[in-house]
């Protein structure tokens, strides 16, 4: 009898129930009759985006660069970033046949500081049946502790050896017909020349003094044009204005802020159970049929949320700004200037941007929101494709660009209109009076 029911237990199918959970989880009927899925739907979450686990590196790496075109002048692919946050502006919209053409529009702008880039060194690669391979690379004689900070996992303590032999090359004669010999064997061998920069993190608001370092690929004319704009270019700095132009279209690649830990509500957007569910209601009620006998990867899991590296496509530049910088004598600060608004104020909003400062050199304006939170370094690239639609062949005139405080609700463009609307404040009394010392 108790070998009988045994037999009974091992031979048993799954209930209908499970076939039911199957059905739930392949949004499909099942073959089994009284078993169906009474409402479809998509599936919550892109596969195409697994694994949703941490970003191995910080700076968005670019996997794709533009195709070359030897008929245009030799030019710099992509350039380096930092996001400083927020705001908005308003245009008028100019296109021709539209109802919305000639109307105002206000539209949210992302703020991206690029001070410039330095070039410490030029890379040649050749092609091999398996890709692309590194032949020969030539860095530059005088290279900023803030590079080679990056070439060490703890500068305090190291010896700061890094690149004091190399640079010798430079100053003896047999150094110096080596290197001729590296850049004409450049010339002859390579198909790919990309050059080697550096930001300048001493220019920006942060504490972090190791500079991000990047190969960025050279575009146009030979390859022995590139070699010698890189020969040329080399410990001079790369502006930004140089590598992109107003109103052009470009992607962003970076790393998106990170949350951590999550469940599957917040991390895939599944529905939650009735209120009444036994042991939590964020969760997924079947994570699949009884056969096969594991969890298919397509289940929605916990799990790691956010610090992904993205690439973003197609994001406007509305203005490439200038820093504060002195002209004729006198400092120009009217980065946030229009022809409309012709009030002289900076990009940065009343008290700064917040978790982030002030933003003092040139930046790129683009429009709507990019990865990352704010001092995130982001990767700035050309857009693979040719642009032909309307909107993005669109010319971008600005008529206003909002610098309020984003840290509250704020009602002042700029300071003296603050002053002039409130009086003089206890802080401005205090800076006015001299300074006393009592005498002990």
């Amino acid at each position: 009898m108790a070998a009988s029911a045994l037999d009974a237990v091992r031979t048993r199918s799954p209930p209908a129930a499970d076939e039911g959970c199957r059905a739930l989880h392949d949004g499909r009927r099942s073959s089994r009759p009284g078993s169906h899925r009474k409402f479809s739907a998509p599936r919550h979450g892109h596969l195409g985006f697994l694994p949703h686990k941490r970003s191995r590196r910080h700076r968005g790496k670019v996997k794709t660069w533009p195709k070359d075109d030897p008929s245009k002048p030799v030019h710099l692919t992509a350039f380096l970033g930092y996001k400083a946050g927020m705001t908005h502006i308003l245009r008028e919209i100019h296109r021709p046949g539209l109802k919305v053409s000639k109307r105002e529009e206000v539209e949210a702008v992302t703020i991206v500081e690029t001070p410039p880039l330095v070039v410490v060194g030029v890379v040649g690669y050749i092609e091999t049946p398996r890709g692309l391979r590194n032949f020969k690379a030539i860095f530059a004689e005088h290279i900023s502790d803030e590079c080679r900070r990056r070439f060490y996992k703890n500068w305090h303590k190291s010896k700061k050896k890094a690149f004091t032999k190399y640079c010798k090359k430079w100053q003896d004669e047999a150094g110096k017909k080596q290197l001729e010999k590296d850049f004409a064997v450049m010339k002859k061998y390579c198909k790919v020349i990309r050059i080697v920069v550096h930001t300048q993190m001493r220019l920006l608001p942060l504490r972090q003094k190791k500079a991000h370092v990047m190969e960025v690929q050279l575009n146009g004319g030979t390859v022995a044009d590139k070699v010698d704009w890189a020969h040329e270019k080399l410990e001079k700095q790369v502006p930004v204005h140089s590598v992109f132009g107003q109103n052009e279209m470009i992607d962003v690649i970076g790393v998106t802020k990170g949350h951590g830990m999550k469940g599957v509500t917040s991390r895939w957007r599944t529905k939650k159970l009735p209120r009444k569910t036994h042991k939590g209601l964020r969760k997924v009620a079947c994570i699949g049929a009884w056969h096969p006998a594991r969890v298919g990867y397509s289940i929605a899991r916990a799990g790691q949320k956010g610090y992904h590296h993205r690439t973003e496509l197609n994001k406007k530049i509305y203005r490439i700004g200038c820093g504060m910088h002195v002209e004729d004598g006198k400092v120009v600060k009217n980065s946030a200037s229009t022809n409309y608004d012709t009030t002289e104020k900076t990009i940065t909003p009343l008290g700064g941007f917040p978790h982030y400062g002030e933003v003092k050199n040139d930046f790129l304006m683009l429009k709507g929101c990019v990865v990352g939170t704010k001092k995130r370094v982001l990767t700035l690239r050309k857009s693979l494709l040719v642009h032909t639609s309307r909107k993005s062949l669109e010319p971008i005139e600005l008529k206003f660009i909002d610098t309020t405080s984003k840290f509250g609700h704020g009602h002042f463009q700029t300071a003296q209109e603050k002053r002039a609307f409130m009086g003089p404040q206890k802080k401005h009394l205090l800076k006015g009076k001299p300074e006393t010392q009592e005498e002990l």
